[in-house]
């Protein structure tokens, strides 16, 4: 005689604001968390990055160097490294622990919408309004790119790395990978502007926000459409979507104030997150944990799935 299985408890979602950390540095265009997150990054509309815990909400290093706001940034797997882009036309690359600027490289038409490292830091990659994505070499000394992929017929927008694919989104309504150790490119066309653009945590599927108010979730090798998530507003601004640690819940900011967050497989909003009253520019999910970061005007909200006293009394519990 047996018994059934339990059912698995649902994973739980960031609710609870943990604290609010005030930037003072002009409307922050983007957070990051760091590669392990436990640091959080912000980038300011007064050309400024800062560093922060994410644990204690305190400042520890302010990055200056770009001559206009700064719009993303990404850090290294060791966390020695930062690289950032601006609407200034630049991306540096920065010594974390100095703060100094290690290389400033221009290149790019216009402002550079986004950045990342790929999983060594060896490379850095950029994409701009200039409808191009420039590959970087962080450790030779050069100044112009390794590669430029310019088959964007219009602005980069978004642009992310996992072992040797990269994943564009344009503003021209193409959803682009790459494979860089076949030297293959896939187009999957979706038919409004890209704002942002991720992979899920299993490589099996990509996860895009666009212009009509609607996130897509894709069938990585064959395009198919598994599924799509509306209900939250995105008609004007470039904003983030992503999944959360586990691929359970996929998230998306609006122009409405909230987190909007939706049950990957059953496609039905899990969860409303009410921000503030203005638009939710960014947003960052933990690599490992349920915490996620919202950025909204100059401050930035942290957001776990226990109140913080609750927290602390189930760590002196144990």
């Amino acid at each position: 005689m047996s018994f059934p299985a339990p059912r698995p408890e649902p994973p739980r979602l960031p609710q609870h604001l943990l604290r609010t950390l005030e930037c003072q540095q002009g409307a922050v265009r983007a957070v990051r968390f760091n590669a392990d997150g436990n640091y959080l990054l912000t980038c300011g509309g007064d050309k400024s990055l800062k560093l922060w815990s994410v644990s204690r909400g305190a400042l520890l290093k302010t990055y200056a160097g770009h001559g206009y706001e700064v719009l993303d940034v990404d850090g290294s797997y060791d966390n020695s490294q930062l690289c950032s882009c601006s609407s200034d036309k630049t991306v540096i690359l920065w010594d974390v622990a100095t703060g100094q600027v290690t290389r400033k490289l221009r290149g790019h038409a216009g402002r550079v919408n986004c950045v990342r490292f790929n999983e060594e830091a060896t490379v850095m990659l950029s994409g701009s309004i200039d409808g191009t994505v420039r590959c970087w070499d962080t450790r030779s000394r050069r100044m112009e790119p390794i590669q430029v992929l310019d088959e964007a017929r219009d602005g980069v927008s978004s642009l992310k790395v996992v072992e040797h694919e990269l994943l564009t989104g344009s503003v021209d309504g193409r959803l682009r990978r790459y494979d860089l150790r076949m030297g293959q490119l896939h187009v999957d066309f979706i038919s409004s502007p890209i704002t942002c653009v991720c992979f899920s945590q299993d490589g099996q599927c990509t996860l895009s926000s666009s212009l009509d108010s609607a996130v897509r979730l894709l069938d990585k090798s064959t395009g198919e459409l598994l599924g799509e998530y509306t209900g939250h507003q995105n008609k004007d601004y470039k904003l983030d979507c992503c999944l959360s640690n586990k691929d359970t819940h996929v998230l998306c900011c609006s122009e409405d104030g909230h987190v909007y967050c939706w049950d990957l497989v059953e496609g039905s909003l899990a969860l409303k997150l009410p921000v503030g009253k203005a638009v939710v520019q960014s947003l960052s999910f933990h690599p490992t944990e349920a915490c996620l970061l919202t950025a909204m005007e100059g401050r930035v909200q942290v957001w776990g799935t226990e109140p913080e006293d609750a927290e602390a009394d189930s760590i002196a519990a144990e």
